[in-house]
């Protein structure tokens, strides 16, 4: 009698849903400031923070490059599972406006453009804040600096396998610091190495800050 009473006082709790609350697991990955589900096929983007610059350094410990102070990403969401998780992205774009780069280098006048090449790339966040960007399968990240010299135009190919960076909620940031990447091709006024750092923030969905969960 005992077992009838537990089960038919279980069925009726169930019948007014009186279920238990949802966990901390039922929360997503990403989510905007508030409080709203990041949802697959979403657009974040997210420009330079205020008076940062993105550069292009010939060392990790120089500041001998280049240095933008206007640049900016679109990432389109592939993935947002319960965290704690990672999240997936594909980075559709990724620009640099050169009215806002400055070069340091002996023999360089100026920068006439930066591509980023061999778009999209994935990109994951982890709810630790790891940020992960890499190339398709066979491919690099990769990009094109055009300068100007005394001698006309150059083109300086930089590749790397991948970027880390990290995410932060204090600033709604991504952050990347000290990123190799190695020379592929271009002349001797080309540095061997290009070392990337660069703080983009708020990253937004519809101009409402995302948060790492």
């Amino acid at each position: 009698m005992r077992t009838r009473t537990l089960l038919t006082l279980t069925a009726a709790v169930a019948a007014l849903g009186l279920t238990a609350p949802a966990s901390a697991a039922d929360t997503p990955v990403l989510t905007t400031a508030d409080g709203a589900a990041v949802a697959v096929g979403d657009v974040l983007d997210a420009s330079l923070a205020s008076g940062a610059a993105a550069t292009f350094y010939s060392s990790a410990t120089g500041t001998s490059g280049i240095s933008c102070t206007k640049s900016a990403f679109a990432a389109t969401v592939t993935d947002n599972p319960a965290a704690p998780g990672t999240a997936t992205e594909s980075l559709t774009s990724h620009s640099f406006d050169t009215s806002g780069c400055t070069a340091n280098v002996v023999g360089v006048l100026g920068v006439s453009g930066i591509t980023v090449d061999n778009l999209p790339y994935t990109t994951s966040v982890s709810s630790d804040g790891t940020v992960s960007v890499t190339p398709g399968a066979g491919s690099a990240i990769q990009s094109t600096v055009r300068l100007r010299t005394l001698l006309g135009t150059i083109n300086c190919v930089y590749r790397a396998p991948n970027l880390t960076g990290t995410a932060s909620n204090a600033d709604n940031s991504i952050s990347f610091t000290n990123q190799q990447f190695t020379k592929a091709s271009g002349s001797s006024l080309c540095f061997a190495n290009a070392f990337f750092t660069a703080k983009y923030s708020p990253v937004t969905k519809g101009g409402v800050a995302v948060n790492v969960n």
